[in-house]
């Protein structure tokens, strides 16, 4: 069976992204984004909310036409596209590369997709991944914590109504001194 992966970076203080809903305190170099690109381009589908889809799509589809973007970057535009996506939206009419709209979110529903033949799912949008993990349906967490204090913003879990436990997998620090955490949850197949 498939598992759902949340991947987020966060700040050392906890919040995925500033009271703007800036994020330009990410440190994302070449190393980290080859990184993120190894890890996402054997995954199954992303799962997206509207907001996450739109930002993406506004970028990503034609990234790599730019010949001043980083080798990484021109790479993920490509995953990106080619890979298979579901956005979670009430108001979304259309979208397109290689995308399905879904409205709602049941557990019923995300099981049956988890069971689907296929690679893990990767949730992205911070009110779809807070509905998931309301939900107790993230199976892995991939915390990247960047080495910064931004004092406010929003948290990437706010009050999910019951305890998570989670193992941890394993840590990996970067040069530009972002560390991985990589978690499953405690009731989570064994590692393998």
């Amino acid at each position: 069976m498939r598992k759902i992966v949340l991947f987020v970076s966060v700040s050392l203080d906890g919040y995925f992204e500033g009271p703007d809903r800036e994020i330009d305190w990410h440190l994302v170099d070449d190393e980290l984004h080859r990184h993120f690109n190894e890890q996402l381009k054997v995954m199954g589908g992303f799962l997206e909310g509207r907001v996450t889809h739109e930002l993406m799509a506004g970028y990503w589809p034609t990234a790599d036409a730019e010949p001043s973007v980083s080798a990484p970057t021109a790479e993920f535009a490509a995953i990106w596209r080619d890979m298979p996506k579901i956005v979670f939206s009430r108001t979304l009419q259309q979208a397109d590369w290689n995308t399905t709209i879904r409205r709602e979110v049941t557990a019923e529903q995300i099981r049956a997709l988890k069971a689907e033949p296929g690679g893990d799912l990767v949730i992205g949008g911070a009110d779809l991944a807070a509905e998931f993990v309301r939900l107790g349906l993230i199976d892995e967490y991939r915390i990247y914590v960047h080495p910064v204090v931004i004092g406010q913003g929003r948290r990437f879990i706010h009050d999910p109504g019951h305890r998570i436990g989670l193992r941890l997998i394993a840590t990996r620090p970067f040069g530009n001194g972002v560390v991985l955490l990589h978690y499953r949850t405690a009731d989570g197949p064994a590692a393998g």
